[in-house]
């Protein structure tokens, strides 16, 4: 994942107006069911975010873009769910993390539909999470609800962190001896 990530960074240094379109790209394989598990994409949204600290890229556009990601991602998963249900728990790589299906089954039994907006923030939850929303015949309007909530601030989460580190670095670096 580091070589994805340098790659990324590199790439934004020299072509930035791509940054939104990139964060919209991993937003999106992070918040869909299956890719989640299979791109861990936390890492290349929080770089890319440290690239605002340098001044080389705006903010806003990558929170624009994150959102948007995040959003298709998560509603594909929705969709996922409501369409093929308990089917989909049955494919790979769902069927051989069980203990993702069983913590995501008891995050809807405490917490409802604001499972939905914690899940953009639970790592574990998030492979599986949108899929149980569609799969408990959760209404599409009512997902859409925390799930626009949960997906705004985590696309602007994320990459701030990444600012904030990057802002970090570089108020250390000043008293550095060379």
């Amino acid at each position: 994942m580091d070589g994805i990530a340098d790659w990324v960074i590199g790439f934004l240094q020299d072509y930035g107006a791509f940054a939104p379109l990139i964060m919209l790209i991993f937003a999106a394989a992070e918040t869909t069911a299956f890719l989640s598990i299979l791109i861990p994409s936390t890492a290349v949204l929080a770089a890319v975010g440290a690239l605002t600290a340098t001044g080389a890229i705006a903010f806003g556009p990558l929170w624009v873009g994150a959102s948007a990601g995040a959003l298709i991602g998560s509603t594909f998963s929705w969709w996922l769910g409501h369409r093929y249900g308990g089917h989909v728990l049955g494919l790979y790589p769902l069927r051989d993390h069980p203990e993702l299906v069983e913590r995501t089954r008891a995050a809807f039994a405490k917490y409802g539909p604001a499972t939905v907006f914690i899940g953009h923030f639970v790592g574990p939850l998030r492979p599986v999470v949108f899929l149980f929303a569609g799969m408990s015949g959760m209404r599409f309007a009512r997902f859409q609800l925390y799930n626009v909530a949960g997906a705004l601030a985590w696309a602007w989460a994320i990459p701030k962190l990444g600012q904030v580190g990057g802002d970090l670095l570089g108020w250390l670096w000043q008293f550095l001896p060379f």
